[in-house]
């Protein structure tokens, strides 16, 4: 009698071996911490079937907080969001709240499925919120006791900037605006469409946003449509990149290209200079690629796909282009492989002197690491005008001793009172960081609507 063959593993079959496979992984040798500042160390390339990984593990605060420096307070002050991603403290003390996710690509190869469900354990279940909201504090105690639908039915809101009496928002798929004035709670109309923003798949969805100090331009951060290239280099078209839009006429331009995924933007204050926070790209091991804070340069060319912190060639894209290598640009600042960098704030003397010159910056934390990166915000000092010497944690605490993971930091804002905003997307809340004497309206000019003193 023949003897019939096993029947052929079906998908949920083989995607729980695949599944096993990854979570195993994270139990290789530890990597080397990563490696920071202007010239970290660059291992060499690893590659296997799947990245090592350990991905969080969601659990709710209760009567935790994140953890501050001597000297300095934290407190939640908004809880219950749609997945807060930025923020952006208006000239009168109110806090605009960008809600929302994106995105949408579909997968391209089985790894690409695995590493999507794996993924997903680590955020939210929440739903989108796909709205502005603003949280006012009208008797300067620090609680943000008011709360309100600044506007809603947008499309994965991100990057938030105030110009020129107008509010910009950087949906999705189009870059957007608002009339503003102060102290305005709701908005008066539907946005205005300032210009369309590349969409299509949108592997990278995120649109970061700064405005020049003049108000004349907006620079707007497109991230990649892969991580090297697997679409193919059409899926690329005007990404990978910082556009410049007149905020006029809606014109834009390539401003820097090569840019993986230009998650942040800020404005160097007393300056025109432009910085980014950028995620680079996967797959190369534990210790590759440095995620980095940089200052960009107009016309600029940053590597990407061909290759990274500098003229380090990625031999995983061919063709290559060696004359495109040879004007690379190598980055500022390392911040460490795989940290996740979602928002950067420069700081302000308020913030006391410890943080009185430099960034902060939300490191939303890595998945593909067995020991994790990230998960914190640094700060980064800065010395005539340059990043010089390692970053200091600021506020931890989100991925906590029990491995559990009740927060994962995303933008940062600094309030020129004195009070460091950071929006965290696990959890849904908002948590405002002080220097103990501000933690209270001590100090602190009255809000809108507050009794006189």
């Amino acid at each position: 009698m023949r003897r019939s063959s096993p029947p052929a593993a079906g998908p949920a079959i083989l995607l729980a071996a695949l599944l096993s496979a990854a979570l195993l992984s994270a139990c290789d040798n530890d990597p080397a911490p990563p490696g920071y500042g202007a010239d970290p160390r660059l291992p060499e390339p690893q590659r296997g079937l799947l990245p090592s990984m350990k991905i969080a593990d969601p659990a709710p605060w209760g009567d935790r907080r994140p953890a501050v420096p001597d000297g300095y307070a934290v407190a939640p002050i908004a809880t219950g969001l749609g997945i807060p991603r930025q923020t952006l403290v208006l000239p009168n003390g109110d806090i605009l709240v960008a809600e929302g996710r994106g995105g949408g690509a579909p997968a391209l190869r089985p790894k690409d499925v695995i590493a999507g469900v794996i993924k997903a354990r680590g955020t939210t279940p929440v739903k989108s919120g796909n709205r502005l909201t603003l949280l006012r504090d009208r008797d300067g105690d620090g609680a943000y006791e008011e709360r309100t639908v600044f506007a809603e039915n947008l499309n994965a809101p991100y990057g938030l900037a105030l110009a020129g009496g107008q509010l910009y928002v950087a949906n999705q798929d189009a870059l957007v605006r608002f009339a503003y004035s102060d102290g305005q709670t709701q908005a008066d109309g539907p946005p205005v469409k300032v210009t369309d923003l590349p969409s299509a798949i949108n592997h990278h969805w995120t649109k970061s946003l700064a405005a020049s100090p003049d108000g004349r331009f907006l620079y707007v951060g497109i991230g990649s449509n892969s991580n090297i290239t697997e679409r193919g280099m059409e899926a690329e078209v005007d990404r990978a990149m910082i556009w410049q839009v007149d905020a006029r006429t809606g014109a834009h331009r390539p401003y820097a290209t090569g840019i993986r995924n230009p998650t942040a933007l800020a404005i160097q204050p007393g300056t025109d200079t432009l910085w980014a926070v950028v995620n680079e790209r996967d797959e190369l091991g534990p210790d590759l690629v440095p995620d980095y804070l940089t200052s960009v340069r107009e016309g600029g060319f940053y590597g990407w796909p061909y290759s990274y912190w500098g003229q380090t060639v990625d031999p995983r894209v061919q063709p290559q282009d060696p004359r495109k290598v040879a004007s690379a640009i190598r980055p500022d600042y390392s911040l460490g492989a795989h940290v996740a960098a979602l928002g950067v704030a420069f700081s302000a003397p308020a913030m006391g002197a410890r943080f009185a010159e430099g960034v902060f910056v939300g490191e939303h934390g890595s998945w593909n690491r067995s020991v994790p990166s990230g998960y914190k915000v640094v700060f980064v000092p800065f010395r005539d005008g340059s990043p010089a010497g390692p970053p200091v944690d600021v506020v931890t605490g989100f991925l906590g001793e029990d491995g559990k993971t009740r927060g994962r930091p995303v933008g940062v804002t600094v309030d020129p009172r004195g009070a460091l905003i950071v929006a965290d997307d696990l959890s849904n809340t908002v948590w405002r960081v002080t220097p103990a004497q501000r933690s209270s309206a001590v100090g602190e000019p009255p809000r809108p609507g507050a009794p006189p003193p």
